[in-house]
């Protein structure tokens, strides 16, 4: 059963779901901010948050950790250097989902935009 294991599926396979993740992460802490569909930002919300809540202890093993995650070193570093170091006192919340008034051209479908709280 299924009970209390709920997931955004996004209709996608586990693996592109998993490198979409990656993906919108790398890119959040490396603009501050994404323009997305609102399902996939809500999905990416509580998957940011707890690599920021990770970073915000600085050691190689947490580096090590969060690389696994994302896999993208450029990320890693942004994260650790510019991106935690703002939340250190912050308890959490630390993203912030937009709804945006025009929907996205040829599906239509309702676009957010996902930021990192300043």
């Amino acid at each position: 059963m299924r009970h209390g294991n709920y997931k955004y599926k996004l209709s996608v396979s586990p693996s592109h779901r998993k490198a979409l993740m990656k993906n919108l992460c790398s890119e959040l802490f490396d603009h501050g901010k994404i323009e997305t569909t609102i399902t996939k930002a809500k999905a990416l919300k509580p998957f940011a948050e707890k690599l920021i809540t990770i970073a915000k202890n600085d050691t190689l093993a947490n580096r090590r950790l969060i690389y696994q995650k994302l896999n993208n070193k450029n990320a890693v570093k942004n994260l650790f250097e510019t991106v935690a170091p703002k939340f250190k006192q912050r308890p959490g919340g630390y993203t912030r989902i937009l709804k945006m008034a025009d929907p996205r051209l040829g599906d239509a479908a309702k676009k957010a935009l996902i930021a990192l709280v300043d």
